[in-house]
Formats: C-alpha cells, sequence, structure tokens
C-alpha cells in the first residue's frame, strides 16, 4: 500500500523505494477510484446467474458467506492445495464424528494443523548397537547436536532430528506444545516420556525436505526387566502413523528378536508398507557368514511379522568408514554398493510421495473412526433402559470379540479393519458404556461423502506438489 500510495503521488517506484527517506506520516493514503462501483456492479451479476439450461440460480459467489449448515460438499474453489483441502475436510466432515465417539482416546489424537503440515518422517527402530545414530550421521554427512554413538545403549531418548536455523537441542516439554510442531499428542504419554523426548535441530539441505526419528535402542535380555518409566511401544506406535518410512536395522551378530522387540514390531502392525529391513554392518562377517545370518534373519521376521510375503532386506554397512572388502572380496562390495544405492533412492523418493501417503493415512483415518463409531453405538444400543446396566457393561467387555463379529456382519465391515481387541477393552474399561452417545447417519453419511465425492474431486483439481 505504501507502494501505490509513493507512486499516486508522483515518485519513481523502484526497488529501493521503500528503503529511501521518505516522510511516510505525510504521505496521503491511496486513492482507489471506481472500486465501488466494480463492487456494486460485481454484486448485481454474482446474485442470480443463469445456469447451463438457461434457468436461474444462486452463484458460488453468493454462497461464499453463507452458513456452514446448508453447505454439503466442501468446494475445491476454496482451497489452495492438497492440503488445505484435508484440513477443511477434517474440521467440517472427519472431526465431529471423531469428537462425538471418543476416537481421540480409543485410537488416535485428534489432527491439528501441524500434522497436516509437517515434513515427512523417518524413524530409525533396532536394538541397542545396531548402528541407529551412525546411520543417520552417514546420511548427514555429520554429526547431529546430541547425537551419542557407542556399543553399549548411549542413546537413552526418542531425538527427532528437524531442519532448524542454528545447531541446539529443544527439551521435549517444550516441542509437545508449540503449535507448528506436530508433536503436541505425545503429551499423553506424560512428563515421564516427555523428559526423555528431545528436538535436535540444525541447517541441513537434506533436512529441509525429512525430518529423522531416532530412538532408544529395543532391550534384550536381562535389560528387559529393567522397566521403562513410559510406555515404548506406544510412543513407537505412535510415530510410526506418522512417519512415512520405518527402518528397522538388525546388526549380523545380534539377531536375536528380544520380546520387547517383538511387541514393537507388532505395534507397528497396519503399516507394513512403511517398514524397510536394514542388515547392517554387513562388512563384518565373511561371505559364507553372511548367508547364513541373511537366512536366520528372514526366519526370524517371519514368524515375528506372521505374513506369507517375503520382506525385502537391505543389506550394507551405513556408516563413514569405507567399505571393508576384507572379509566378503570384491563381489560382497559391489553388492554393498548396489544395495545402498536402492535404500538410498527409497529414501530420495519420500517427498515425492508424501502427499499419496498424507492421503492414505487420512483415508484409513476416517475409516478407522467410522468403524470405532459403529462399534461404540452398537455397545450403546445393547445396555439396558433402566436396571442391571453394570452387570450388561461387564458382560459386553468380555465377550467384546463376538460384539465385534456382530457389528461385522450388520454393517458388512471387513475384519481387518478393527481394532486390537485387547487394547480396545482395556481403554473401554474406564467408561461408562451407557454415557455414550447413539449412532448418528447424518455424521457416517458426511464421512462417506467426503471418502466418495470430495477426496477424489481435490486430488482431480490439484496435482502433487512434489512432481
Amino acid at each position: 500500500m505504501q507502494l501505490v500510495s509513493l507512486a499516486q503521488a508522483g515518485h519513481a517506484v523502484t526497488s529501493d523505494s521503500l528503503n529511501a527517506e521518505v516522510d511516510f506520516e505525510t504521505l496521503q493514503l491511496p486513492t482507489m477510484e471506481g472500486l465501488d462501483g466494480l463492487l456494486a456492479k460485481k454484486k448485481r451479476v454474482a446474485k442470480w446467474a443463469p445456469d447451463r439450461n438457461g434457468s436461474l440460480m444462486l452463484s458460488s459467489g453468493a454462497n461464499w458467506f453463507s452458513s456452514s449448515k446448508s453447505a454439503k460438499k466442501v468446494s475445491s474453489n476454496y482451497v489452495t492445495s492438497i492440503i488445505d483441502g484435508l484440513k477443511k475436510l477434517y474440521v467440517k466432515k472427519l472431526k465431529p464424528l471423531e469428537v462425538t465417539y471418543h476416537f481421540s482416546d480409543f485410537v488416535s489424537p485428534l489432527l491439528a494443523n501441524s500434522d497436516f503440515d509437517a515434513k515427512p518422517m523417518v524413524m530409525l527402530l533396532g536394538q541397542y548397537s545396531t548402528g541407529k545414530t551412525t546411520f543417520i550421521k552417514h546420511l548427514l554427512r555429520t554429526s547431529y547436536p546430541g547425537a551419542h554413538i557407542g556399543p553399549e545403549p548411549t542413546t537413552d531418548r526418542f531425538v527427532v532430528v528437524m531442519n532448524g536455523p542454528d545447531e541446539r537441542s529443544v527439551p521435549g516439554n517444550t516441542i509437545a506444545v508449540q503449535a507448528d510442531m506436530p508433536f503436541s499428542g505425545l503429551t499423553t504419554f506424560g512428563t515421564s516420556f516427555l523428559s526423555k523426548f528431545e528436538c535436535s535441530q540444525m541447517p541441513h539441505p537434506l533436512l529441509e525436505n525429512i525430518t529423522i526419528v531416532d530412538t532408544p535402542g529395543v532391550l534384550s535380555g536381562e535389560k528387559q526387566r529393567t522397566q521403562r518409566s513410559y510406555d515404548f511401544t506406544g510412543v513407537t506406535s505412535w510415530f510410526a502413523a506418522k512417519c512415512d518410512l520405518i527402518l528397522l536395522l538388525f546388526d549380523p551378530h545380534k539377531l536375536d528378536i528380544s520380546d520387547e522387540f517383538k511387541r514393537v514390531i507388532a505395534s507397528l502392525q497396519g503399516h507394513d508398507d512403511k517398514i524397510r529391513v536394514v542388515l547392517n554392518k554387513a562388512d563384518q562377517v565373511d561371505t559364507q557368514q553372511l548367508m547364513r545370518v541373511y537366512g536366520a534373519l528372514m526366519w526370524s521376521l517371519g514368524k515375528v511379522l506372521n505374513t506369507p510375503e517375503v520382506t525385502r532386506v537391505y543389506i550394507g554397512s551405513f556408516n563413514d568408514r569405507p567399505i571393508n572388502e576384507a572379509p566378503t572380496g570384491p563381489v560382497g562390495k559391489e553388492l554393498f554398493e548396489k544395495e545402498q544405492d536402492d535404500l538410498l533412492s527409497d529414501l530420495k523418493n519420500i517427498p515425492k510421495k508424501a502427499c499419496d501417503r498424507r492421503i492414505n493415512e487420512f483415508v484409513k483415518r476416517a475409516r478407522a473412526a467410522k468403524i470405532h463409531a459403529y462399534i461404540i453405538s452398537h455397545l450403546k444400543k445393547e445396555m439396558p433402559a433402566m436396571m442391571g446396566k453394570a452387570k450388561k457393561q461387564k458382560r459386553l467387555i468380555d465377550n467384546l470379540e463376538d460384539e465385534f463379529v456382530k457389528i461385522q456382519k450388520e454393517h458388512h465391515l471387513p475384519a481387518g479393519d478393527f481394532p486390537n481387541v485387547e487394547h480396545f477393552r482395556e481403554v473401554l474399561s474406564g467408561y461408562s458404556i451407557d454415557k455414550f452417545e447413539k449412532l448418528k447417519p447424518k455424521l457416517i453419511q458426511a464421512v462417506d461423502d467426503m471418502l466418495g465425492y470430495d477426496i477424489p474431486e481435490l486430488l482431480k483439481n490439484f496435482g502433487n506438489p512434489y512432481d
């Protein structure tokens, strides 16, 4: 506006105009000649406009300020990108369903704008001394603030490595309350976890596109008996839902999968497409041993992952040192280099796939929220009107598997989309089922419309921003 005022006052408008010594206090405000007439003309045109058949109908301009209750579809004219559209769809159509049926308490916390705007994340998981922190150092070509590397369990906390103006470490309690950070949901794990969580910021070109999550080494043997002060499995599950890629790192000298590691891998259920298995430090064994180690690892993973498909395992040595050719020879070196290139190309493609992943997670969440609504409303319907509520609630919780089957048959839902029975039972025991809401078809219909019409329309109007 100052530039417009300068131009109307007769000054030459250049790149240095605002830096010149101009008395802005005496400068007149810019005049907008003809604006009132133009607005009045547009208002008359916008009020009624003929449609394709020649009949008169209200144009989209007249509906701009109409109430949200009367609007049935979220028009793509009001959004500027896919992410912007998902935010609006979430607030208008999905969030009301989640709030009504306590979705945040049972499945996942409510989403904030920062969850949509966050950069793609990569999480590294593995037992201690499998080279997680060294892997990050290898990717960044430098160490991040607060990194500790050693043969013993050195990383004792969850560290989020992000891009920032300078090198510094920010405590977990501070990060969890920042509105522009996607970590507010971690407050549900309490102060005991937040004291073991920190954000490491540093300026780096790679971190401008992705965020890396370093995790404490999964414990094995006697160390498992020293219980952590927070729900480690729950935290990894929370991060898994947010991440775009999960790297499971193994050491050829420590192939045993401990009980805690089994629980962690089980918590990744539903995110199988994100998991990549990495056999790190592979240049420390010769070719014959490597063949046996690879076979043993595949056998162990087959028992834990419970999937008929063969998991892709990347073999290599991800550290700053050159590959040790002595044990495996030139053939091993060539193999490791090809495997490392494949894994690095996977990492490079993350930003390109981030938008598709965001939509995928959003649709997955919408379906989970629908099924959750059916479960909650069904349990409410089964409760008696007057007497015997406590007994009926206990019976419903004890026979939750049977109730799930009933809901599945009644609404023709896939069994694989239902939540974990034990976890659901544990959370449900803290609620009074009688206080739940009955099924509200309008809320379900809004989510169905979103999945059937709004999201396809959004994808049609906007391309991938990373292409």
